[in-house]
């Protein structure tokens, strides 16, 4: 323990960091998700491709490769596009949170386009059409019966998304962010024991994980006793 003394702020601020990133990449995944599911269950054959083309390449694709090529290919893309107006401007830099929060939420919206496609199609039609019966619109519909109805199918396999977002998290201190990974591994260049800060960093992603899968365990239950009630 006295090899983790001066570190404790530190993985602290590590953990905060982690937890934004999982916020806000949460957000990018549900609406890439969402995106994706309605492109492919489209009429559109050129959304339906490009949905396509989409969950093919992220879901076939290195993590770590798919973080570095966004991060470094965006800072290139940037700097052209800056040199046009300014031909002075050497390197234009992409702050590594949101280069790494966009990455890993589109990794596993990826997966998550093809949940929500699958729970989408599990709603029953009677539901759509007494909706209509009722002389709701398109978009009371979707957001009254479509979407209660798809989450119950879709939580248990999205439960399994938010487990690899957080974890997917640890990446990105490849790109300089400093979150725990990257803290332990500037605490081991000074203390040399990279057995325990790295137990640390596995402490604090079990800890997330655990706090999940509860917060999952809790929406089943809720949405189990809303189903009960209804019959």
């Amino acid at each position: 323990m006295e090899s983790l003394s001066g570190w404790w702020d530190d993985y602290l601020w590590g953990a905060v960091i982690v937890a934004k990133v999982f916020g806000a990449s949460l957000l990018l995944m549900i609406l890439f998700g969402l995106i994706g599911a309605g492109a492919k269950l489209s009429d559109n054959r050129i959304a339906q491709k490009i949905a396509g083309a989409y969950t093919v390449i992220f879901r076939g694709t290195p993590e770590i490769l798919v973080i570095l090529l966004l991060y470094f290919g965006s800072a290139i893309t940037l700097t052209a596009i800056a040199r046009i107006f300014n031909p002075e401007i050497r390197f234009v830099d992409v702050p590594p949170f949101w280069a790494g929060t966009i990455a890993i939420a589109l990794i596993v919206g990826s997966y998550a386009t093809e949940t929500f496609r699958g729970a989408f199609l599990a709603v029953k039609p009677g539901s759509i059409e007494a909706a209509r019966a009722l002389g709701m619109s398109s978009v009371q519909t979707f957001i009254y019966i479509r979407i209660p109805e798809m989450w119950r199918v879709a939580l248990p396999p999205f439960g399994n998304h938010m487990l690899s977002l957080v974890k997917d998290t640890a990446l990105i201190s490849i790109i300089g962010l400093n979150e725990t990974l990257f803290v332990a591994k500037q605490a081991i260049t000074v203390t040399g024991k990279p057995f325990t800060m790295y137990i640390v960093v596995g402490l604090i992603y079990l800890g997330f994980s655990t706090l999940i899968t509860l917060a999952v365990m809790g929406l089943e239950k809720y949405g189990n006793r809303t189903t009960t009630g209804a019959r």
